[in-house]
């Protein structure tokens, strides 16, 4: 049981770490505070699971390998490949279900349809050598010290809050596509306070700006833009007053 609860906490830090570097990376190129990441909380799955798979992975070239270099090579190659394909997998798995792709590395040599590159599989490759080789010792050593009441309780609290939060975030990203999709079905002022009131969606993931190739934007940049200038101007004739 403790096993299964380390795995549990080690797949909640690793995806908070990952929202963290996704996040500031996003903030610092567009110059303001962006979410990067599908759920509202920060927390992004994917590099949690990616973690699971290299520290599953570590486990196994262990038991495989008696020396400890080749060991941790093949750890790192196996990691690659197996987060590679997840990532492979997260990315055709949005497309058909939101009609979309949430990232698209299209214009990066030797991609497989836009979901996959050289590029970033060699990064989790780095990633992954960092994880078991510095990193997890340090976050094993936290998790080790927590009793295993108190770890029970932090999973559960915190299952039950990403549970709650990919829900919610799954029914608003399908409504934000069917208003966009069914556009011309709706009331003008109800599909603008929608294109508002997801615009953490979009900030956070720019390629859906595009749902369809053959329609541009339905008008969401202009909305987006017009609702910032409109703030800026009530802003300014608040200070001005």
């Amino acid at each position: 049981m403790n096993g299964i609860l380390d795995l549990f906490l080690y797949f909640i830090v690793y995806s908070f770490i990952g929202w963290l570097m996704e996040t500031t990376y996003a903030s610092i190129t567009q110059g303001k505070f962006v979410n990067r990441g599908f759920l509202v909380g920060p927390l992004t799955p994917i590099y949690g699971f990616g973690a699971i798979l290299i520290l599953l992975s570590s486990k196994w070239m262990e038991n495989i390998f008696d020396d400890y270099y080749i060991s941790i090579l093949m750890t790192v190659v196996v990691s690659t490949l197996l987060v590679t394909i997840l990532e492979f997998f997260t990315g055709f798995v949005l497309e058909k279900a939101f009609n979309t792709k949430w990232w698209d590395y299209s214009k990066n040599a030797f991609n497989i349809k836009g979901y996959i590159c050289l590029k970033f599989s060699l990064l989790w490759g780095m990633l992954a050598f960092l994880l078991i080789g510095i990193i997890h010792s340090y976050i094993e050593q936290i998790i080790s010290i927590i009793p295993i009441p108190i770890k029970g309780y932090i999973s559960a609290l915190s299952l039950l809050c990403l549970l709650v939060d990919a829900y919610k975030s799954i029914i608003s990203t399908l409504n934000l596509r069917n208003a966009i999709i069914n556009y011309s079905d709706l009331p003008l002022g109800k599909y603008k306070d929608m294109i508002v009131k997801y615009k953490r969606i979009f900030l956070a993931f720019p390629r859906l700006l595009v749902i369809n190739e053959d329609v541009s934007n339905r008008g969401v940049r202009s909305i987006l833009n017009g609702r910032i200038n409109k703030i800026k101007v009530q802003i300014k004739n608040r200070f001005q007053t």
